[in-house]
């Protein structure tokens, strides 16, 4: 049982793997190439496989090509179609790079790209030419590319200390882990050498300079090392994903996590390097670690640090960012929450005052708390080493020349204050005036000026208040400690307040993040409707990035459109647009500071959904984002774009269900109309087929007239009941109010239902006192024909039905009552329906005419209700607010 229950498939994994085959499905191939370096004949090689697919009917063209002027490389390339290159001036220069746009519009099979780790020139919509490769994947284009060990970004240190020439053409080495296809191409050292020499790869000119430097036969020996232990790797690791998605068991090693832990010095790169080739090799997932502590940042400093983590990103490594003072609790703290297997870290060099005021060495700390994480440590190399030895021996000051200028003014100024009077505190007093200054200071200013305030009045107060006065000669062993004392309670009292205010800082800010989240969720929450969400997402970004925004939403063809935001700055220009439809479409952000169409004004963010994207927002960037402030953004953004997604599916959800409505309504009124149509028009049709075929006498004749004009009338009121309808639906009704009289009105309705009124009493009630009303007068006439006529249909013959009329306290008050069956309990909330027909409704009627008097009457803004009279019947009432004249109806004719 349990081996069976281990050998079923986990649910949540099969879905994963589903998801992941299905969106691979709809991208490209990717074949790469692979060899140690140029010269092993890659393009060749590329080209003789791409002869043979095209032998077999694919359809395959050259994108970019390089044949370096190698005979037998053209040869191969002839017969190809080849898309011509587009060409970019750059500092009065003419480049030539891939037209990737041409490619796409042809919309081959197969395209062939070589060199896969180029940059492009200036203008091109990528910066790498891997980014370009990407996005011809993503259109389900298959690619053929070359690429060189050397270019890969995990490598190049490691090429940069075998050759001594630093490798600046890098590409990420997630581009070559999720290539399809990686054939390597390879070819021994001497054969290279020979191939050299005889020209076959530079000019005879440039193979002696290279035999002479890069193409040294110890270099091309560890480089091809290193391929084919790339490639080997690459092979295990495609049987162990294998193994694992067909839940093939083996002796695999099965979850390994490894993390680095780096900082802001330039060996991180190098750690992160090496633990992506470790994480590699085992097979093991990775992720690095930044532990924020009060130390504060030189922009220096700071620069690094975004560049190591913009290098962890290239290698695919997840970066986070943890605060705590204690560096080693917080690697083993989140090591432990992550389950991580293995902690990377670099062997500390740095001697200065500050590591000797910590407690224990931190690699020794790290270990004795690590438990059963191992813990791997990487040395510098002799470059690292002669960084350090230049590093100055105390901790680095961030505060400027102002800031000391300042604290030492204000120690002058409070020591001239204490010296006038020196003779009634006494020269111990003076100390803790002294010390006290030192403690504000520090609320203030940094390290740097505390430690100048202290050394400062240390000496001052030695000088000029310690006896004997204006030496630095002190007499009392006494008076020699408590200058060491006041010393050192100073320096650290300032040292300390000034962490405390750091700390402080630290943590303000990540409050004012955190509420600026929760504000946002919550004002997101309480709104509704595009342009509000527009508003307050504009609003926030202001206020907490204090960036102009600019919204592009989609439409209902799904493209983004440009609406009017008249409170943004931000124009767009035709060619901005684009980038905007770019990142529409790609789900991917470009512009100003990324890798993708750099050369504009503004940087655009995809507003991402679970159901899609959303839109565009592009934002003025004055300066990159730093790494904290890119992690509140790529936070935050979230948010803004959840509540698009929210309205885009309500607005849907509501077309849904108008749509749905609107069948229903379809549905019902044909089922109703049909019926309702064919008893007139088959009256209209069998009494006018009468009367033309045979002669009948005039009374008989009398009686079919009679019934031609009963169905014409029928037929009318259910066109007019249509009509009025289908106003109400679209909103088109508009009451236009005049100065009426009510019984001209009543006499109306009553008059055009004379004849249904026959076998009923009409009583009609209006007050002596009523005057003249302002209200919209056909509105008006058709509820109260509607609410007659439906008393008519329901009361028993010779019944009473009454109509009154009164005017109170600004409304217009109409009631008409009949003494029919009145309405079950269940049917009174629906009976204004459209086209609902209660249990005890009579055949025939479409349900449409108090659906009608509803309508009117609101629009009126106006309320009707019905219910049941005490002794049987039903009862209508209207209230609907009016403007009344002081002249007086009379009412004697």
């Amino acid at each position: 049982m349990n081996d069976s229950e281990n050998k079923r498939p986990d649910p949540d994994e099969l879905l994963a793997l589903l998801i992941r085959e299905e969106k691979k499905s709809k991208q490209g191939k990717l074949h790469i190439f692979f060899g140690m370096c140029a010269g092993v004949g890659k393009t060749y090689t590329m080209l003789k496989v791409a002869r043979e697919e095209r032998l077999k009917g694919a359809d395959i063209i050259i994108g970019y090509i390089e044949t370096h002027n190698r005979k037998e490389t053209a040869e191969l390339a002839e017969g190809f179609e080849l898309i011509p290159r587009r060409n970019y001036e750059y500092k009065s220069a003419v480049i030539q790079e891939m037209d990737i746009d041409a490619i796409l519009a042809r919309q081959p099979e197969t395209v062939i790209v070589d060199e896969l780790a180029h940059t492009n020139a200036p203008g091109c919509r990528h910066t790498k030419r891997h980014q370009d490769v990407m996005e011809l994947l993503n259109n389900g284009i298959n690619v053929f590319t070359t690429l060189n060990v050397q270019h890969l970004e995990s490598r190049s240190e490691t090429v940069a200390q075998i050759t001594g020439i630093i490798v600046r053409e890098t590409l990420p080495d997630d581009v070559f882990e999720t290539a399809d296809e990686v054939e390597l191409v390879d070819l021994p050292p001497d054969e290279l050498l020979q191939r050299l020499s005889e020209g076959k790869v530079y000019t005879p000119d440039q193979s002696k300079e290279a035999i002479e430097n890069f193409f040294r036969k110890g270099n091309l020996t560890a480089l091809r090392e290193m391929a084919l232990r790339i490639v080997a790797e690459r092979v295990d690791k495609q049987l162990h994903d294998y193994m694992q998605q067909k839940r093939i068991r083996g002796p695999w090693k099965s979850g390994l996590s490894l993390l680095v832990a780096i900082d802001y010095r330039p060996q991180s790169m190098r750690l992160l390097r090496w633990a992506k080739n470790l994480s590699y090799s085992m097979g093991a997932s990775i992720q690095a670690i930044y532990v924020e502590t009060l130390y504060k940042l030189t922009p220096k400093e700071r620069e690094q640090l975004d560049k190591n983590f913009s290098l962890a990103k290239q290698l695919g490594i997840q970066s986070r960012i943890v605060t705590n003072q204690d560096i080693v609790k917080a690697i083993v703290d989140f090591a432990q929450k992550e389950n991580v297997t293995h902690i990377i870290v670099g062997k500390p060099r740095i001697r200065n005052i500050r590591s000797m005021f910590k407690l224990g060495n931190f690699v020794n700390r790290l270990i004795r708390y690590s438990g059963n994480i191992d813990v791997y440590i990487l040395g510098s190399d002799k470059q690292a080493k002669d960084y350090y030895r230049k590093k100055v021996s105390i901790p680095p000051f961030t505060s400027n020349l102002a800031q000391y200028a300042i604290t030492s003014l204000l120690v002058v100024l409070t020591s001239i204050i204490l010296y006038l009077i020196r003779d009634y505190i006494g020269y111990q007093v003076v100390s803790f005036g002294l010390l006290f200054l030192v403690s504000i200071l520090a609320l203030f200013y940094g390290t740097g000026p505390i430690l100048l305030a202290a050394i400062e009045s240390s000496v001052i107060w030695d000088y000029f208040f310690i006896p004997p006065q204006f030496t630095l000669h002190i007499e009392r062993p006494v008076d020699v400690l408590m200058l060491v004392m006041f010393f050192f309670i100073a320096l650290l009292n300032g040292i300390l307040t000034s962490r405390v205010r750091r700390q402080e800082k630290k943590i303000r800010i990540r409050e004012e993040r955190t509420h600026a989240l929760y504000q946002l969720t919550k004002d997101l929450t309480v709104i509704s409707g595009m342009d509000e969400v527009t508003k307050i997402a504009t609003c926030y970004i202001k206020k907490y990035f204090h960036l102009e925004s600019f919204i592009l939403l989609k439409n209902e063809n799904g493209q983004i459109n440009s609406p009017v935001q008249n409170d943004s700055k931000i124009t767009l220009s035709e060619n901005e647009m684009s980038i905007a439809s770019w990142v529409f479409k790609h789900s991917a952000k470009a512009g100003k500071n990324t890798d993708t169409l750099p050369s504009g004004n503004y940087t655009f963010y995809p507003l991402v959904g679970n159901s899609g994207n959303m839109g565009v927002i592009a934002v003025e960037h004055v300066t990159p984002f730093t790494q904290g402030e890119e992690q509140f953004w790529d936070t935050f953004l979230p948010q803004i774009s959840g509540k698009y997604e929210r309205e885009f599916l309500r607005e849907a959800a509501k077309k849904a269900s108008v749509l749905n409505e609107s069948d229903k309504l379809y549905k019902t009124l044909f089922n109703s109309i049909s019926h309702e149509l064919r008893i007139p028009v088959t009256t209209i049709m069998g009494a006018s087929d009468t009367l033309m075929t045979q002669e009948y006498p005039e009374d008989t004749k009398q009686k079919l007239y009679n019934q031609i004009n009963l169905a014409s009338v029928r037929l009318n009121r259910l066109i007019e009941n249509l009509l009025n309808m289908s106003r109400l639906e679209s909103g088109l009704i508009s009451p236009q109010p005049d100065w009426c009289d009510v019984h001209d009105l009543v006499n109306k309705v009553a008059n055009a239902l004379q004849q249904e009124l026959q076998p009923f009493k009409l009583a009609v009630i209006i007050s002596a006192d009523t005057p003249l009303v302002r209200f919209d007068y056909g509105l008006t006439e058709q509820v109260i024909y509607n609410l007659i006529l439906n008393a008519t249909q329901y009361a028993p013959e010779g019944s009473r039905i009454r109509l009154k009329m009164f005017y109170d306290n600004g409304f217009l008050i109409i009631q008409v009552m009949d003494r029919g069956k009145g309405f079950p309990e269940s049917d009174l909330p629906a009976i204004f329906n459209k086209f609902y027909r209660g249990k005890d409704a009579l055949a025939g009627g479409t349900g449409l005419g108090l659906s009608i008097v509803k309508g009117f009457v609101e629009a009126q803004k106006g309320v009707v209700t019905a219910e049941n009279r005490e002794n049987g019947g039903a009862k209508f009432t209207i209230n609907i607010p009016v403007e009344i004249s002081d002249l007086k109806v009379d009412t004697k004719d």
